[in-house]
């Protein structure tokens, strides 16, 4: 079960023990942010895509939207999300549980700026109904892969 595995991966960061578990789904922001009981900004969604030389992962605020013109400048490719049959292929989980967790080989994981306006956001686990709270420091080491931080999303700060 991919939620085990992400306990596994959890251990070396002393983070296993933090994973949280609902009864009710929370394969959504909106269903994430009712099961924390925190604002749906703050649930740290993550957002599969293909690229030329294989798949990422943005990870964003809950409340932004990858902006289509920073991503390309950013990965000078454009925004291509597989498709849902595809999603737990290629990242190693299921749409609903997608996390920087845990991941198949060569997926690289990057973290959206949205994300640092909070002490604490809650990344998916590797289920539909899991999170686990994390400062941006400790998101920043835990996930596979990181390549650090970028700014590709919108709709979270007042625009010019």
């Amino acid at each position: 079960m991919s939620i085990d595995r992400v306990r596994e991966y959890l251990k070396p960061f002393r983070l296993d023990g933090r994973v949280l578990e609902f009864e009710a789904s929370s394969a959504t922001v909106e269903l994430a942010a009712r099961a924390v009981g925190v604002i749906p900004a703050r649930i740290a969604k993550s957002l599969s895509f293909v690229l030329p030389d294989g798949p990422i992962l943005v990870i964003a605020a809950g409340d932004a939207k990858v902006d289509n013109a920073r991503f390309k400048a950013q990965f000078h490719a454009k925004a291509r999300m597989p498709g849902h049959d595809e999603v737990e292929a290629l990242i190693g989980h299921g749409v609903g549980g997608v996390c920087p967790f845990a991941l198949s080989e060569g997926v690289r994981t990057f973290l959206d700026v949205s994300l640092k306006r909070f002490d604490t956001v809650f990344p998916a686990c590797g289920s539909a109904n899991s999170a686990i709270e994390l400062s941006c420091p400790e998101l920043e080491a835990a996930a596979q892969n990181c390549q650090g931080w970028v700014d590709v999303c919108k709709a979270w700060r007042e625009e010019a």
